[in-house]
């Protein structure tokens, strides 16, 4: 008797489950891809490059002046008189540490400002996937999968609606 009633509950549960597994519905948002795609992404990355132009152009010509200065060592200091190649490479150390610590500080400032732009872009984003599965009546949506099919993939939804402003 007992190992029949294990039995019709053990079914019972199986059963139950499966039921449970029918209505779930699942989605998948690619996150690397809205954060490429999306206007709001698209529009921070362009802030941020026309934000940091004037010192990247700056630290470019800073470079170039290196080199040029690098090449004028490597060609003319054996023949330059002691005084004036010692006067150059003390030139060329002073500038190479100048742009070494303009380069340092750039990055730290852009990395800073980027890490801005990208965490207001991804509250957004993750506004409009609640938005989204909130209406589309989703129980679950990953972010991360090693595979997800195309036919719960909603990141389309996601970059058009953050695209459209909604």
């Amino acid at each position: 008797m007992k190992v029949s009633t294990l039995s019709v509950l053990a079914v019972a549960l199986i059963g139950m489950s499966q039921v449970a597994h029918a209505e779930t519905k699942i989605g998948f948002v690619n996150s690397d891809r809205v954060m490429r795609e999306a206007g709001p992404a698209v529009r921070a990355q362009q802030r941020l490059e026309k934000e940091f132009e004037k010192r990247d152009q700056e630290l470019q010509r800073m470079a170039k002046d290196l080199q040029s200065m690098q090449e004028d060592l490597d060609r003319n200091g054996a023949t330059m008189a002691e005084s004036d190649r010692r006067n150059k490479e003390r030139a060329f150390n002073d500038l190479n540490r100048d742009f070494q610590r303009k380069q340092r500080e750039f990055r730290e400032d852009l990395n800073q400002r980027r890490n801005e732009e990208l965490a207001s872009v991804l509250d957004k984003a993750n506004r409009t996937v609640k938005q989204i599965a909130e209406a589309e009546k989703f129980d679950v949506i990953l972010q991360e999968a090693v595979y997800a099919s195309p036919r719960i993939d909603i990141t389309d939804k996601v970059i058009k609606s953050l695209s459209e402003g909604k």
